[in-house]
C-alpha cells in the first residue's frame, strides 16, 4: 500500500461560535446517563473540555461508554429469540459534539489530498449517495449489453462488518496510509482504546463490559470503517475489474467475453474473489458467501446456460437482486423495481386514505411526500430511458397520490384538480 504524503499532526482549536453552530445542528442523543442540562453545553467550560481533548490527544473515559438498547426488528418476531433484536447504541451528547469537530477537521484534511480516500467508495461522502453508486453500477453493464456482450455483477455481503474491525490494523492505516501523526494520532488511539458498554432494557441494566471494534452509533465510526477498507480497492485495480462500494456493500462487475458458449474472463473473477477472501481474512472481516448474489446481463443469455458461464459461481446466480434498496434484474429493464414501487406505494396510499380525516391539508401533504414521493424519487435518475409503459405505472402512483391529497375524483380534469401542485412531480421533469 502506498505511503501517505500529506500529514495531519494537530487539531485546530474550536471557537465558541463553532461550538454553538454544531450543537444547533446535532440531534439529541437520548443517552440515558446524560446528566448535563442542554443549556450548560453552550458554556465556555464545555469548550475548554473539548479543546483540551483535541490538543492533548486524550478522550475522557466518561465519553467512551455506550448504552445499548435491544430493539425488536419487527413487531411480529419472537421476542424470546435474541437474533430478532437489533442493538441500538447511544453515546453521550458531549461525545458526539467532540466527534463532530474531529470529523470536520479529518474530512477537510482528506479533501485536500484526494489520493487518500477510495474514489469508488460512495458511503458517507459529501455529494455521494446510493444513487451516485448505482448509476455507475447500472450504466456500465448497460453499455456492455448494448455492445452485444454479457456482463456479470457480484454483490458481496459482509457479516457484522463494523463489529470485526481490528484496532491495531486501523491505527496502522491511520498513521501510515492516511497520515495522522502527533496529538491527532494519539487522540484516535485514545478514542478507540478502553471503550465500554452496558445493556439497558426497560428498568434493567447489565454490568459494564469492554467494547471492541468501531463504535456503533458514533459520528466517526463510518469514516473509520471506510479508511479501514482502503487497501481493498487495490485488489480490483490490479486484476482490472470494475467495482464500487457503498460502505460495506461491495459491487464487482465486468464484461464476459463469450466464445463457443463459454467465457475467458471467469478465471479473472474467481482470482479476484480468492484475493478478496484472503484480504478479508487478514483484516478480520467475514465475507458472507451464502448472501453473495450474482447477476448476468445480456441478450446471449437467452440461448446460453448461466451455469455454463459462471462455473462455481452458478450457485449464487439470481435473475434479480436488491442492491442498495433498488431492484436489478437480468433484463436491465427495471420491471421488478417498478412493480415493487407500485405495490408498496398503493399499499401506503390505502392506509393513508383511512387516516386522512385526522390531518389538515399541509400535514397530510407531508405524509404523502414521506410515504409516496420519497419512494418515487429514490434513485429516479436510473429510470431515464425506461419503457413508456413502466413510466406510466409510476405516473399512476403520482396521480393517485395527488387525487387523494386534493380529494379529486379519478375522471375530473387534471388542470382543475391541482394534481401538479405536489412538489414531488419529479417524473414530469425526468421523462
Amino acid at each position: 500500500m502506498p505511503q501517505c504524503i500529506a500529514i495531519l499532526e494537530h487539531f485546530q482549536p474550536v471557537s465558541i461560535d463553532e461550538l454553538t453552530l454544531v450543537i444547533k445542528h446535532l440531534r439529541p442523543s437520548n443517552y440515558p446517563l446524560d446528566c448535563l442540562p442542554t443549556h450548560l453545553i453552550f458554556g465556555s467550560y464545555i469548550l475548554k473540555v473539548i479543546n483540551a481533548s483535541l490538543q492533548s490527544g486524550c478522550v475522557p473515559s466518561t465519553l467512551k461508554h455506550a448504552v445499548v438498547k435491544p430493539l425488536l426488528k419487527k413487531s411480529n418476531l419472537d421476542s424470546s429469540d435474541l437474533a430478532n433484536f437489533r442493538p441500538i447504541s447511544k453515546l453521550p451528547f458531549l461525545s458526539k459534539i467532540l466527534e463532530k469537530f474531529v470529523f470536520i477537521q479529518l474530512e477537510m484534511f482528506l479533501k485536500k489530498d484526494n489520493n487518500i480516500t477510495e474514489k469508488f467508495q460512495s458511503g458517507f461522502k459529501v455529494a455521494h449517495s446510493t444513487e451516485f453508486a448505482l448509476l455507475r453500477v447500472y450504466n456500465d453493464p448497460l453499455l456492455t449489453v448494448d455492445s452485444s456482450n454479457v456482463a456479470v455483477l457480484l454483490l458481496l455481503d459482509l457479516s457484522s462488518a463494523f463489529d470485526t474491525v481490528d484496532h491495531q490494523i486501523l491505527l496502522h492505516r491511520l498513521k501510515h496510509c492516511v497520515g495522522l501523526r502527533g496529538s491527532v494520532f494519539e487522540w484516535f488511539k485514545s478514542y478507540l482504546e478502553n471503550r465500554t458498554f452496558s445493556v439497558h432494557l426497560n428498568q434493567f441494566c447489565s454490568g459494564v463490559r469492554p467494547l471492541k471494534y468501531v463504535p456503533q452509533g458514533s459520528i466517526l465510526g463510518p469514516i473509520l470503517f471506510i479508511l479501514y477498507l482502503l487497501s481493498l480497492g487495490k485488489i480490483f485495480q490490479k486484476i482490472n475489474i470494475s467495482f464500487h462500494c457503498f460502505a460495506d456493500d461491495i459491487q464487482i462487475y465486468l464484461p464476459l467475453k463469450m466464445q463457443n458458449g463459454t467465457n475467458d474472463s471467469l478465471h479473472l473473477l474467481l482470482n479476484c474473489l480468492a484475493e478478496v477472501k484472503l484480504w478479508m481474512e487478514k483484516n478480520f472481516l467475514h465475507l458472507n458467501e451464502s448472501k453473495t448474489q450474482v447477476l448476468l446481463f445480456g441478450q446471449k443469455l437467452q440461448t446460453t446456460n448461466p451455469d455454463q458461464i459462471l462455473g462455481s459461481l452458478a450457485r449464487s446466480y439470481q435473475t434479480s437482486a436488491r442492491n442498495l434498496g433498488f431492484t436489478f434484474d437480468s433484463s436491465l429493464k427495471l420491471d421488478k423495481q417498478v412493480s415493487s414501487v407500485v405495490k408498496l406505494s398503493f399499499y401506503h396510499l390505502r392506509l393513508l386514505a383511512k387516516v386522512k380525516s385526522y390531518f389538515c391539508f399541509k400535514d397530510f401533504e407531508g405524509l404523502i411526500h414521506a410515504f409516496i414521493t420519497t419512494r418515487l424519487d429514490y434513485c429516479n435518475s436510473l429510470y431515464k430511458g425506461m419503457d413508456k409503459s413502466q413510466i406510466q405505472r409510476l405516473r399512476m402512483i403520482q396521480n393517485a397520490a395527488a387525487r387523494l391529497l386534493t380529494g379529486t375524483r379519478k375522471h375530473d380534469h387534471k388542470a382543475n384538480s391541482g394534481i401538479f401542485t405536489l412538489a414531488a412531480c419529479l417524473l414530469s421533469n425526468i421523462f
